[in-house]
């Protein structure tokens, strides 16, 4: 059963979500609903379970960050500029 559901988002965010879903032959709301399907899936691991690589592990602690470094503001610029 689909619902319709309104959401308050910026003109210029929907003008290019727009443009990116018919780049991709896919309408805005079933790319919407998919995405909301992914962070929503309760089947998935916690990232905490998932196994760990070799290589990620060799990583850990060769980065540091400025104190106030935003890792989830970094991360929604760079998601945006990539996919909208």
């Amino acid at each position: 059963m689909n619902t319709k559901l309104t959401l308050t988002i910026e003109d210029h965010v929907i003008k290019k979500a727009k443009s990116y879903a018919k780049s991709k032959g896919r309408s805005l709301s079933d790319i919407i609903e998919n995405f909301l399907r992914v962070v929503t899936d309760d089947q998935k691991p916690p990232v905490a379970e998932q196994p760990v690589s070799s290589v990620l592990k060799g990583l850990k602690g060769s980065f540091s960050a400025a104190p106030d470094f935003d890792y989830k503001k970094e991360m929604l610029k760079a998601l945006t500029k990539k996919y909208l």
